[in-house]
């Protein structure tokens, strides 16, 4: 079960503005760069994201948010981590209870939250 829906607004209004500026950078974090379904506007969201080989991982904490539906219907979006933009494509939410690619503390928070989905890319 994911975060509580509460607890991401308040993310959204307070904390991605004072983490954002740093989440490009910080290891863990990134910023994905997406556009909306209707209005096409384009949005940056701080997440939290990890290597893996061929791609990334990303924890979805929230469930399948705004963010994860923009990116599922463009079939990808762009990344910034620790500096670097980077494009992903063939996005795919999976049940990884387990969280197995995941740095040990990482892993261990997301199952005490019970948070099973994530969402795997390609880079490219």
């Amino acid at each position: 079960m994911p975060l509580p829906r509460v607890l991401g607004r308040f993310n959204r209004a307070v904390t991605n503005h004072i983490l954002g500026p740093l989440a490009a950078y910080l290891p863990g974090f990134g910023i994905v760069i997406h556009r909306g379904r209707t209005s096409g506007r384009v949005y940056r969201t701080p997440v939290n994201v990890f290597r893996r080989p061929g791609g990334w991982q990303f924890a979805l904490t929230y469930g399948t948010g705004d963010w994860v539906r923009n990116v599922l219907h463009e079939g990808g979006g762009d990344l910034i981590t620790r500096g670097r933009k980077h494009r992903f494509t063939d996005p795919a939410v999976v049940n990884d209870a387990d969280h197995a690619q995941m740095p040990f503390v990482v892993r261990t928070i997301l199952r005490l939250t019970h948070v099973t989905q994530s969402l795997l890319v390609k880079e490219g």
